[in-house]
């Protein structure tokens, strides 16, 4: 079973502009073979399949609460691209929005040469499971052998191929919201590959761990990631139940290759958390009506009834 906190897993700063590039560039984070719907399925899926749990306890509790905190990353990954498709202006329409004969969306797309057109016909200017050219995530994508050896090897590589094209994305936008995004999944998908490796020395006597960062360029090179090594974000695995896995301190222990000890912490990171981005109505996109204001007057109601 899962609970589920009505927050970001960190704050994200507003997009400077409307950026349908940096957005479809992002979308590979979302829905590609090595993004955050990836990264989920695959920790779940091994969690659900893997025999003899009681047995191997500490193994599969790592798995499972690493697969925890992944639904947030979906979570996070899918904010930073819906501030890319709505820009600052939060509570302001386009000129001309309103208007069923006008076309808001053309005045946008002829800004750019690259763009997902999926994100403005199907999405009403919001995310969607796809990767960066369009293509619906698949569970084709998740590897879930029965071996533990074999899925904390393959896990281990995830994380890392998934750090690469981050880093890649990193390159390709300045917006704030993305960069913020990215410099917090930089930290804590290492914490991933480093918890992974540590499971798999203590299997099998390799350092894994040895071979990070990959690529050989550590997070602290980047401001957006260094604050968050700074507070040694790199060094917790959060316990995301509240009264299982406690047996992760097993493994999540000792000294972490980028400095400080490692640490299990009871509970989500409640100080990092942020707000859901703010995102306008869009009448003529039909979101969430063509005259939003009457649905929000109807939600109002309802809300102050309940209350």
């Amino acid at each position: 079973m899962f609970l589920r906190i009505d927050k970001l897993p960190v704050q994200l700063p507003q997009s400077t502009r409307v950026d349908p590039e940096s957005a479809a560039a992002v979308q590979e984070l979302m829905g590609g073979r090595f993004g955050e719907m990836s990264t989920f399925n695959n920790y779940f899926h091994q969690s659900i399949n893997l025999r003899a749990k009681p047995k191997l306890g500490p193994y599969y509790e790592l798995v499972a609460n690493i697969a925890a905190e992944e639904l947030g990353h979906i979570q996070l990954v899918g904010a930073a691209i819906n501030s890319l498709l709505n820009g600052p202006q939060t509570g302001i329409v386009e000129d001309g929005d309103e208007d069923p004969l006008g076309t808001p969306i053309k005045s946008i797309t002829d800004q750019v040469n690259q763009y997902n057109p999926h994100h403005f016909i199907a999405a009403g200017r919001n995310s969607l499971p796809v990767d960066s050219g369009g293509l619906p995530w698949t569970g084709q994508y998740v590897f879930s052998s029965g071996n533990l050896i074999l899925d904390l090897l393959h896990n281990f590589f995830l994380e890392n191929v998934a750090r690469t094209n981050k880093l890649r994305v990193y390159q390709m936008t300045k917006d704030p919201a993305a960069r913020e995004m990215l410099g917090y999944l930089f930290v804590r998908g290492g914490v991933h590959a480093v918890a992974y490796g540590k499971a798999l020395e203590r299997l099998t006597g390799v350092r894994m761990n040895d071979m990070l960062p990959l690529p050989k360029i550590g997070n602290e090179m980047f401001p957006e990631a260094k604050k968050y090594m700074d507070q040694s974000i790199h060094t917790k695995l959060y316990r995301l139940s509240p009264d299982d896995y406690k047996s992760i301190d097993t493994i999540w222990n000792g000294d972490h290759p980028d400095g400080g000890t490692c640490e299990v912490v009871d509970g989500p990171p409640m100080d990092l958390a942020g707000n859901h981005v703010d995102l306008a109505g869009i009448g003529s996109a039909f979101a969430p009506e063509y005259h939003p204001g009457e649905i929000f007057e109807m939600a109002q109601k309802l809300y102050k009834k309940a209350r």
